[in-house]
């Protein structure tokens, strides 16, 4: 896709990166300097987005002729978030919760340039077969997923052997509703 303004994704994550390349955006990467905490009184559903737009403030001041593009993924299970696990226990503690049941992943969107920004959600329905102990204790010592919102990435062992169903964008899964950035993202070309 031929873009004429440049293009900022302010993300660390190599999927959302790979996404975007796949997508045939050029683009550079910064990740934006920012506390990724939420109120505690904000909806499950709202978290996502809101973090994606607290990520998007952070360019704000400083915005010229690019675009910016922020993103979120959030894990939940029933009314609670599953956040990136910080240690090996929390993530073995967050994997046996969701196996063998539905979660949501939602990841919050913000496009933000000095004439306008747009924010949005996507939603995928992601149901896990039982695990073992076992597929649990390799996954997290082999795949040491902490930098994974439910303690997972969907491209991994644990996806390919898990995932009994999706409802929604598998990409969304990765991190990024890539076919709703590519739709929004010919708005500002």
């Amino acid at each position: 896709m031929t873009f004429t303004r440049p293009l900022i994704l302010a993300s660390s994550s190599p999927r959302r990166q790979y996404l975007m390349k796949e997508a045939g955006f050029v683009f550079t990467v910064e990740k934006p300097d920012v506390d990724e905490s939420f109120p505690d009184s904000l909806p499950a559903d709202q978290v996502a987005r809101y973090l994606a737009e607290k990520k998007a403030e952070v360019f704000r001041p400083r915005m010229q002729n690019e675009v910016i593009v922020t993103a979120d993924t959030v894990v939940i299970l029933g009314k609670r978030i599953l956040n990136k696990p910080s240690d090996r226990a929390e993530a073995i503690s967050m994997l046996t919760d969701l196996s063998g049941k539905t979660h949501l992943v939602m990841t919050g969107v913000c496009i933000l340039s000095k004439e306008k920004e747009i924010a949005f959600d996507d939603t995928t329905e992601v149901t896990f077969k039982k695990l073992t102990a076992e597929e649990i204790a390799y996954y997290v010592d082999t795949y040491k997923p902490y930098d994974k919102a439910g303690a997972y990435g969907a491209q991994d062992f644990i996806g390919m052997i898990a995932i009994e169903k999706i409802t929604g964008s598998y990409f969304n899964v990765m991190g990024l509703p890539i076919h709703r950035v590519y739709q929004h993202l010919q708005d500002w070309s």
